[in-house]
């Protein structure tokens, strides 16, 4: 996973990209393999002037095969910034790979691999469930 940082009204040292980047690329470790590249961008809304919530970090991921997602978070310090984008970022990644998973089972994906094993035939499982039910919808 590829992390790049961007500045605006930031003075932009590589020990600022090395903090930002590896602060970012910690808390998505988990989602390595699934993403191709961060673009982290920092920012001071007010240019240097002192005011609540003017420090901004916004994250971008690209996850393979899929489209770019981003999340931005204000607060009063870089730090703050950083950690509440990063937070909020995780938490996107997280639900799209539970959206993910729980669409290849839905589609029968891993249940029929859970089935592989057996030797019935997982069509005639499901054609004998069906007939079950329909005598006992007859017996009604």
């Amino acid at each position: 996973m590829q992390v790049h940082v961007n500045s605006n009204h930031i003075e932009g040292s590589a020990r600022l990209q090395e903090w930002v980047g590896a602060s970012v690329a910690d808390r998505l470790d988990r989602y390595e393999e699934f993403l191709s590249r961060v673009e982290v961008h920092i920012s001071d809304e007010n240019a240097g002037k002192g005011g609540a919530d003017d420090k901004r970090c916004q994250i971008e991921a690209r996850p393979k095969g899929h489209q770019p997602l981003s999340v931005t978070h204000k607060a009063e310090s870089l730090e703050q910034a950083i950690e509440g984008a990063a937070e909020k970022m995780r938490h996107a990644l997280e639900h799209l790979v539970g959206k993910l998973e729980s669409k290849a089972v839905g589609t029968g994906h891993l249940e029929q691999s859970l089935h592989e094993g057996e030797s019935e035939n997982p069509d005639a499982l499901l054609q004998e469930e069906f007939l079950e039910r329909q005598e006992a919808l007859e017996k009604d």
